[in-house]
């Protein structure tokens, strides 16, 4: 595994640990045109986060994980578009993470995607 590809494991992790400590800032980012409660998409998305890292961690369902990743990568960027929107009168720093975070999913999805070639 390249370095990158190494990273998303203690990523997914990470994140997924986030989205049930501290779960609110991942509620503001739901889209507003999704049903049901934005916590129910935060602890969904919190739980597949962790599913993942899990995945990629075992190289019996490492490349399994890596699809895996790959397709929740592609599900949570419109959070990304929802958030870089809400951000948009932010001060400058916020709004260079927030719109950072967009173009960034693809190097993310690319080692994903190489992961499940292995």
């Amino acid at each position: 595994m390249t370095p990158l590809q190494k990273f998303l494991i203690p990523l997914f992790a990470g994140a997924g640990v986030l989205h049930f400590a501290k779960p609110q800032p991942f509620d503001d980012i739901v889209p507003d045109a999704l049903p049901g409660s934005a916590r129910s998409y935060t602890y969904v998305s919190g739980a597949a986060e962790l599913a993942a890292a899990a995945l990629l961690a075992n190289p019996k369902t490492r490349a399994a994980g890596g699809k895996f990743a790959a397709a929740l990568l592609a599900a949570v960027w419109p959070a990304n578009f929802q958030m870089a929107w809400q951000w948009r009168n932010e001060p400058w720093q916020k709004q260079i993470i927030s719109i950072g975070r967009l173009p960034l999913q693809i190097p993310l999805i690319k080692a994903a995607l190489g992961v499940a070639k292995k």
